[in-house]
């Protein structure tokens, strides 16, 4: 491997190919190496850190020529499902695209944004921003993950309502091919109907088929007026019928609506006391209550969109939709509701690992789906804590399970995920709905792929994989079943 590890120092420079030799501490290496839940460590050949397409390229082709070495390309590494770190073999080479961070135009009258796949996404926001635009996928992680990344994995977030995943807000992309070539369709254009849409193919494919280097995504004109909402309902069918009503009454204006069950809020008190829930989280009687976040935005006319937005959250007390509602009375407040929100996972870290589940179901499915998987896990995993939020505008629930109190985590997460998984999954199947809405397959979900998806869909993917990377290149062991 000297010879690979030597060629691969002439196309990026010596200080952009990390070993464990140049590392033997391994502080360098683990960040690479180790995905952001702490669940997967791998053993990296190397890591290699181009600075450009064209050095993608190379590198892509000279791993392709030797012998028992593949790729694992890697984002910010902000991952929940181990997609972007390598196996223990030693034998792969992350390929780290952070280097990658150019703002390469902004086109205001096209109202696009052509950004280099290493670029955090805050960073792709502040651009868009600076050019009086809006570039709207927003997650927590914004500040860590990159543009590349959540292409590869279609990233979801908070404002998937209104504008959509990643998928939805690329117009073109750059890739490097297992061959090593460079196809670019950074046009920009809203209509192209020249054959196959190659772009979708790669936006969400996790790496497995290409290395996404850059991206042209369709911007926004920026909101001038926004009101941001906390209320709290007595059970999550209230808090249906309430997001009904706001989307009847502001259609597109509403651009995010999240829902968080009173454990998933108590948890964020606990780990983090400066952060305040702003209205009771349980009834009178104790009962616990649900809260939900509520972002509206349109142009212009901040004092009518506020105006008509507490006329619409009085009109749902008074129908019973809601207990309780406040209404943020500026900036800083919003920010601080939505910190509430967004501190929920960082909370569940500092609890200890747990059984996530990024499932979806159809709207109308969700609050039975949700009294279902409750009912059904009481017979395996019986006194487990419910930890539950998510994105309730688009379906998409973190359905999560900690351990209970006083109970050592790595334990409870090893003795009962298996059966907690089929638990909820199959109740989702029950209900039409999926077992990855936004996280994505990684290595994490390779089971539940072969077992859920249906046979027709596994082998076309697995036909499109053979076609693009027949010698199984690029991130082999993640999403696709062997």
């Amino acid at each position: 491997m000297t010879s690979l590890l030597d060629d691969l120092r002439a196309i990026v420079g010596d200080a952009h190919v990390l070993t464990e030799a140049a590392d033997p501490d391994g502080d360098e290496l683990v960040a690479y190496e180790r995905d952001w839940r702490k669940r997967y460590r791998g053993r990296s050949l190397c890591v290699v850190r181009p600075g450009s397409a064209a050095e993608v390229a190379a590198v892509v082709r000279r791993c392709a020529r030797e012998p028992g070495v593949s790729i694992v390309p890697q984002g910010g590494n902000t991952g929940l499902v181990g997609g972007g770190v390598p196996d223990a073999s030693r034998a792969q080479v992350v390929l780290a695209t952070r280097r990658l961070r150019a703002v390469r135009r902004v086109d205001r009258d096209n109202q696009t944004i052509t950004v280099e796949a290493g670029l955090a996404l805050q960073e792709v926001q502040f651009a868009a921003a600076e050019a009086g635009l809006l570039f709207p996928l927003s997650l927590a992680a914004e500040g860590t993950c990159t543009i590349g990344g959540n292409l590869a994995t279609n990233a979801g977030g908070t404002q998937v309502l209104r504008f959509g995943n990643a998928r939805e807000l690329c117009l073109g992309l750059e890739v490097v091919t297992a061959q090593g070539e460079v196809w670019s369709s950074l046009h920009g254009l809203r209509k192209d109907n020249t054959g196959y849409d190659l772009r979708d193919l790669f936006v969400g494919s996790e790496g497995t088929l290409g290395i996404i280097t850059a991206a042209t995504l369709r911007l926004f004109p920026r909101p001038r007026a926004g009101v941001t909402a906390w209320a709290t309902c007595g059970a999550l069918r209230d808090a249906v019928a309430l997001m009904r009503r706001l989307r009847d009454a502001f259609d597109a204006e509403l651009v995010g609506y999240e829902a968080m069950n009173a454990a998933s809020l108590a948890l964020v008190e606990r780990h983090f006391p400066a952060l305040r829930v702003p209205l009771p989280v349980a009834d009178a009687a104790g009962r616990p209550l649900w809260s939900v976040l509520v972002d509206l935005a349109r142009p212009h006319d901040e004092p009518v969109l506020r105006e008509r937005a507490e006329a619409a959250l009085m009109a749902a007390l008074s129908a019973g939709e809601a207990v309780d509602v406040a209404v943020a009375g500026n900036e800083l407040q919003a920010r601080t509701l939505w910190q509430l929100r967004e501190s929920i996972p960082l909370a569940q870290g500092v609890e200890g690992l747990n059984i996530k589940h990024d499932v979806a179901v159809p709207l109308s499915s969700l609050a039975d789906f949700v009294d279902a998987a409750d009912a059904a896990l009481e017979a395996v995993v019986p006194d487990a804590r419910h930890i539950t939020f998510g994105h309730l505008g688009d379906g998409n629930l973190h359905y999560n399970l900690q351990a209970p109190a006083g109970d050592e985590a790595a334990g409870f997460l090893a003795r009962h995920e298996r059966a907690a998984n089929a638990c909820v999954h199959d109740v989702v199947g029950r209900f039409g709905g999926t077992f990855s809405a936004e996280h994505g397959i990684g290595r994490l979900k390779r089971g539940e792929m072969a077992a859920r998806k249906p046979g027709p869909a596994l082998a076309m993917m697995k036909a499109i994989k053979t076609a693009l990377d027949p010698h199984g290149l690029l991130n082999p062991g993640v999403m696709l079943p062997d």
